[in-house]
């Protein structure tokens, strides 16, 4: 995840392409190793060596590599990328999801992230990365295998690089219907030494991504059966530019694959020592409409209140992909943006951290079974 910058840090970056960039350009730029990395919305992409892309994580400013998806036409195409209108219902489910939240389990998710951060890290181009995103799928298909008969599956969504994105996919009685979706980032980054360096991203974001697979476990567990399908992302890449959630978002738009909400979790397990636990609900490249249907259902469903945290910024996680394709997203987080853990991308993102707790990330993961249980009915 990526801390909000002004936009003159982004102006300041912002310098170097006037003109259209044309496919022969991006073939001799990507051959000495530069990254096409957009850092404003309406301002062109600029080229970036490696060191250049990893001085922006460095100092937190949110951007997209599109090196792979740039298209001269991309501005007029985004501009007609307007999000469709949606209507959400009140709670409706009440006595069935607080069933289901009962079984959220603070013990299993112990154990999954506890394997997640033995990897030195998870780093989209390290083979430990790769190794971590094996891992996952595997225990998303074992609970797959231990309920046949619900439908459910597990597949890797393979990028350019070698770390996979994954889709767990629970099928919906009206295939239709627009899909529900709950996306996590499972990439960690050590930004001074990416492809080496321990990352254990315990809380960047190793929190949301656990979140993500206990709902799945929960659900599939029930023998849940929506009206629309449900689905379950874990996305590779986010720190060098939200590359999966990109590519899933941009196939999506593609296919012409409707979307009803996209929940994005992204840091969710720290409370700053002396501050309130709250729901921290981000209000800028998100969709109105949705976020006020996630403050009903933390209002109904958890025991922490939420707020409106303070901007996030441009490209800051993967919630911004699928706004930017015009689908209706919405994004939670531990907090406010001004107590968010200051520990990211080093080798002290630790379940260990003063401020760490378990409850706390586990209601994010009882949003994620909520939120699916009340817009995929």
């Amino acid at each position: 995840m990526k801390w909000y910058q002004s936009l003159l840090s982004l102006a300041v970056l912002a310098v170097g392409c006037s003109a259209l960039i044309t496919e022969a350009e991006i073939q001799e730029q990507t051959a000495k190793g530069l990254r096409l990395i957009s850092l404003e919305e309406g301002v062109d992409p600029v080229w970036k060596t490696e060191d250049e892309v990893l001085d922006l994580i460095r100092e937190d400013i949110g951007f997209f590599d599109v090196t792979e998806y740039y298209d001269p036409n991309d501005a007029e195409t985004i501009s007609l990328h307007s999000v469709e209108e949606q209507t959400y219902d009140a709670p409706a489910h009440i006595a069935h999801v607080q069933t289901l939240l009962a079984d959220v389990s603070i013990p299993t998710m112990q154990q999954y992230l506890s394997n997640l951060t033995a990897f030195n890290n998870r780093y989209y181009r390290a083979q430990t990365g790769v190794q971590a995103t094996n891992w996952i799928r595997d225990t998303m298909q074992a609970v797959v295998r231990s309920y046949p008969t619900s439908g459910a599956t597990v597949s890797l969504f393979t990028h350019s690089f070698i770390q996979s994105s994954i889709i767990g996919r629970i099928p919906g009685s009206n295939p239709s219907a627009p899909r529900v979706i709950i996306g996590a980032h499972m990439d960690s980054i050590n930004s001074a030494n990416p492809m080496n360096g321990r990352a254990p991203g315990a809380d960047d974001d190793g929190s949301g991504t656990v979140n993500v697979m206990e709902a799945f476990r929960v659900l599939v567990a029930s023998g849940f059966k929506p009206t629309a399908t449900v689905e379950f992302h874990l996305y590779a890449g986010e720190e060098a530019g939200l590359l999966g959630s990109q590519a899933v978002a941009r196939n999506y738009k593609s296919s012409g694959i409707q979307v009803r909400g996209m929940l994005n979790l992204d840091m969710t397990a720290y409370v700053r020592p002396g501050t309130t636990a709250v729901v921290g609900l981000l209000p800028d490249n998100t969709n109105a409409a949705l976020t006020r249907t996630i403050q009903t259902l933390i209002d109904t469903y958890l025991s922490v209140p939420w707020v409106t945290s303070r901007a996030c910024g441009y490209a800051c996680s993967d919630h911004a992909s699928w706004n930017r394709e015009g689908f209706p997203s919405a994004a939670a987080l531990e907090g406010d943006m001004a107590n968010l853990n200051s520990r990211l991308h080093t080798v002290n993102d630790l379940v260990t951290l003063q401020g760490f707790s378990w409850t706390h990330t586990a209601e994010f993961a009882k949003l994620a079974v909520a939120f699916a249980t009340e817009l995929g009915a």
